[in-house]
């Protein structure tokens, strides 16, 4: 996907020079949760907004340079690299660098998300199934075949959860008959952790369930 054309420029950097006061200002006018700073013309960090209002208005930014955060993104980076990069340093706004390490820009969040909304992953029809497997014993390729061989698409997949060795996979498939892949899983020895209607091994050990106790109750 491309991303260069959702490169903003209506904030410059502020120079390193700047007064506390100033970039709290800024603060109060934007949604931000950072803003970039440079030193002689060159991109050297971002302030956040928690940090800008803890410090002195009177006070300039050169005063707090040990605060700013050096995050940022090239200009072909990839939109998933830079999805990452929004979640690793919890900001809204990311710099935007050229090959000569020039400040050209920021991208924004919900930008980058709209990006990630209109892949078939989310806008195509299907169900998500969530499925968990030792670290070691699981493989995308494995959760495709699986997918595939019930004749289903696979429209997107994901680690969405790494906990004691287990590995938790997201699955989007396209096709709202998941009985047969459910079951497929789990002859894989798969745990099946989402919730599925048609899920008829689940609905055996119900009536199972309700007869052993009408059973005891005898």
């Amino acid at each position: 996907m491309e991303t260069q054309q959702l490169i903003i420029n209506d904030i410059k950097p502020f120079d390193i020079s700047t007064e506390i006061k100033e970039v709290q200002l800024i603060f109060n006018q934007l949604t931000y949760t950072h803003v970039p700073v440079k030193k002689d013309g060159v991109y050297i960090g971002c302030i956040s907004e928690t940090d800008a209002y803890c410090f002195e208005p009177s006070k300039r930014l050169s005063d707090f340079q040990y605060a700013l955060e050096p995050f940022f993104v090239r200009e072909n980076t990839n939109w998933l690299d830079i999805l990452e990069a929004f979640a690793l340093n919890h900001c809204t706004i990311i710099p935007v660098l050229d090959s000569k390490n020039e400040y050209i820009g920021y991208y924004e969040l919900s930008d980058i998300m709209n990006l990630f909304n209109n892949t078939p992953f989310l806008n195509e029809a299907g169900g998500i199934i969530v499925v968990e497997k030792g670290s070691r014993d699981y493989s995308f390729s494995e959760i495709c075949q699986i997918v595939e061989s019930n004749d289903a698409r696979v429209l997107g997949a994901f680690v969405s959860k790494i906990e004691n060795d287990i590995v938790q996979a997201t699955i989007k498939i396209g096709h709202e008959g998941m009985n047969a892949i459910v079951q497929t899983f789990r002859r894989y020895n798969y745990t099946i952790v989402s919730n599925h209607e048609e899920d008829k091994f689940l609905d055996d050990l119900k009536e199972r369930s309700n007869y052993l106790d009408k059973y005891l109750n005898i």
